[in-house]
Protein backbone atom coordinates (compact mmCIF):
# COMPACT_ATOMS: atom_id res chain seq x y z
CA UNK A 1 0.00 0.00 0.00
CA UNK A 2 2.63 2.57 0.81
CA UNK A 3 4.20 2.00 -2.68
CA UNK A 4 0.45 2.48 -4.26
CA UNK A 5 0.42 6.20 -2.17
CA UNK A 6 4.22 7.16 -3.56
CA UNK A 7 3.24 6.91 -7.01
CA UNK A 8 -0.69 7.99 -6.76
CA UNK A 9 0.80 11.13 -5.04
CA UNK A 10 2.95 11.58 -8.54
CA UNK A 11 -0.65 11.32 -10.46
CA UNK A 12 -1.68 14.26 -8.20
CA UNK A 13 1.05 16.26 -8.24
CA UNK A 14 0.38 15.35 -12.81
CA UNK A 15 -3.45 16.11 -12.07
CA UNK A 16 -2.34 19.59 -10.59
CA UNK A 17 -0.32 20.38 -13.84
CA UNK A 18 -3.06 20.02 -15.50
CA UNK A 19 -5.29 22.58 -13.39
CA UNK A 20 -2.84 25.19 -12.84
CA UNK A 21 -2.82 24.88 -17.05
CA UNK A 22 -6.66 25.50 -17.54
CA UNK A 23 -7.28 22.06 -18.00
CA UNK A 24 -9.07 19.37 -15.94
CA UNK A 25 -7.34 17.91 -13.53
CA UNK A 26 -6.81 14.49 -14.00
CA UNK A 27 -3.20 12.70 -13.44
CA UNK A 28 -1.87 9.47 -14.31
CA UNK A 29 1.97 7.82 -13.89
CA UNK A 30 2.97 4.45 -15.72
CA UNK A 31 5.24 2.89 -13.08
CA UNK A 32 7.50 -0.62 -14.51
CA UNK A 33 10.00 -2.05 -11.80
CA UNK A 34 9.11 0.45 -9.04
CA UNK A 35 10.26 3.77 -11.27
CA UNK A 36 7.87 5.95 -12.94
CA UNK A 37 8.35 5.64 -16.58
CA UNK A 38 5.21 7.86 -17.77
CA UNK A 39 3.61 10.53 -16.95
CA UNK A 40 0.63 12.80 -18.09
CA UNK A 41 -2.39 14.31 -17.34
CA UNK A 42 -6.16 15.47 -19.17
CA UNK A 43 -4.40 17.86 -21.51
CA UNK A 44 -7.81 17.75 -23.75
CA UNK A 45 -8.13 21.64 -23.61
CA UNK A 46 -4.33 23.28 -23.66
CA UNK A 47 -3.98 20.88 -26.94
CA UNK A 48 -7.66 20.90 -28.44
CA UNK A 49 -7.51 17.31 -28.54
CA UNK A 50 -10.43 14.65 -28.41
CA UNK A 51 -8.31 12.37 -27.01
CA UNK A 52 -5.54 13.46 -24.32
CA UNK A 53 -6.74 11.75 -21.73
CA UNK A 54 -4.36 11.40 -17.95
CA UNK A 55 -4.20 8.21 -18.82
CA UNK A 56 -3.55 8.51 -23.01
CA UNK A 57 -1.17 11.33 -22.23
CA UNK A 58 0.92 9.62 -19.88
CA UNK A 59 1.23 6.58 -22.50
CA UNK A 60 1.84 8.81 -24.81
CA UNK A 61 4.59 10.19 -22.87
CA UNK A 62 6.15 6.83 -21.71
CA UNK A 63 7.35 6.46 -25.64
CA UNK A 64 7.49 3.75 -27.38
CA UNK A 65 7.44 0.11 -25.58
CA UNK A 66 7.86 -3.66 -26.40
CA UNK A 67 4.66 -5.49 -25.67
CA UNK A 68 5.94 -7.47 -22.87
CA UNK A 69 6.95 -3.96 -21.14
CA UNK A 70 3.70 -3.64 -20.83
CA UNK A 71 2.69 -6.89 -18.61
CA UNK A 72 5.35 -5.36 -16.68
CA UNK A 73 3.59 -2.15 -15.79
CA UNK A 74 0.99 -0.56 -13.52
CA UNK A 75 -0.94 2.70 -14.61
CA UNK A 76 -1.99 5.15 -11.49
CA UNK A 77 -4.65 7.82 -12.38
CA UNK A 78 -6.46 10.36 -9.95
CA UNK A 79 -10.15 8.96 -11.17
CA UNK A 80 -11.06 5.22 -12.70
CA UNK A 81 -10.18 5.20 -16.40
CA UNK A 82 -13.05 5.79 -19.01
CA UNK A 83 -14.01 3.40 -21.98
CA UNK A 84 -10.86 4.52 -24.12
CA UNK A 85 -8.52 4.64 -21.53
CA UNK A 86 -9.60 1.25 -20.48
CA UNK A 87 -9.63 0.34 -24.34
CA UNK A 88 -5.67 1.27 -24.22
CA UNK A 89 -4.65 -0.10 -21.19
CA UNK A 90 -6.29 -3.70 -21.46
CA UNK A 91 -4.95 -3.52 -25.59
CA UNK A 92 -1.33 -3.07 -23.74
CA UNK A 93 -1.87 -5.52 -21.17
CA UNK A 94 -1.22 -3.79 -18.22
CA UNK A 95 -2.11 -6.09 -15.59
CA UNK A 96 -2.71 -3.41 -12.57
CA UNK A 97 -4.63 -0.98 -12.43
CA UNK A 98 -4.49 1.77 -9.15
CA UNK A 99 -7.23 4.46 -9.20
CA UNK A 100 -7.69 7.21 -6.75
CA UNK A 101 -11.42 7.75 -6.39
CA UNK A 102 -14.59 6.56 -8.46
CA UNK A 103 -17.27 8.16 -7.00
CA UNK A 104 -16.43 11.37 -9.36
CA UNK A 105 -16.77 9.16 -13.16
CA UNK A 106 -16.86 5.34 -12.71
CA UNK A 107 -15.63 3.58 -15.83
CA UNK A 108 -16.15 0.64 -16.79
CA UNK A 109 -14.33 -1.46 -13.90
CA UNK A 110 -16.96 -4.40 -13.63
CA UNK A 111 -15.26 -5.23 -17.56
CA UNK A 112 -11.76 -4.21 -16.70
CA UNK A 113 -11.63 -6.52 -13.32
CA UNK A 114 -12.11 -9.60 -15.81
CA UNK A 115 -8.62 -9.13 -17.45
CA UNK A 116 -6.66 -6.66 -14.70
CA UNK A 117 -6.20 -6.08 -10.95
CA UNK A 118 -8.13 -2.79 -10.30
CA UNK A 119 -7.38 -1.20 -6.95
CA UNK A 120 -9.32 1.75 -5.59
CA UNK A 121 -7.27 3.47 -3.26
CA UNK A 122 -10.55 5.83 -2.43
CA UNK A 123 -8.37 9.12 -1.65
CA UNK A 124 -10.90 12.27 -0.20
CA UNK A 125 -7.65 14.35 -1.83
CA UNK A 126 -8.84 13.19 -5.33
CA UNK A 127 -12.19 13.56 -4.85
CA UNK A 128 -12.06 16.96 -3.59
CA UNK A 129 -9.78 17.78 -6.67
CA UNK A 130 -12.82 16.41 -8.63
CA UNK A 131 -15.51 18.28 -6.71
CA UNK A 132 -13.47 21.25 -6.28
CA UNK A 133 -13.45 21.21 -10.26
CA UNK A 134 -16.61 20.04 -11.14
CA UNK A 135 -17.77 23.35 -9.18
CA UNK A 136 -15.30 25.78 -10.66
CA UNK A 137 -15.95 24.59 -14.44
CA UNK A 138 -19.29 22.41 -14.55
CA UNK A 139 -18.87 22.64 -18.22
CA UNK A 140 -15.75 21.83 -19.02
CA UNK A 141 -16.34 18.80 -16.66
CA UNK A 142 -20.09 17.91 -18.86
CA UNK A 143 -17.50 18.17 -22.20
CA UNK A 144 -15.12 16.09 -21.19
CA UNK A 145 -17.16 13.53 -20.07
CA UNK A 146 -19.65 13.80 -22.64
CA UNK A 147 -22.57 14.99 -20.55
Amino acid sequence: MPSHLKFMKAAIAEAGKGLREGGIPIGAVLVKNGRIIGRGHNRRVQKKSAILHAEMDCLENAGRLKAADYKKCAIYSTLSPCSMCTGAILLYKIPLVVIGEHETFKGPESYSKKFVKLVNLDLPECKKLMADFIKARPELWNEDIGE
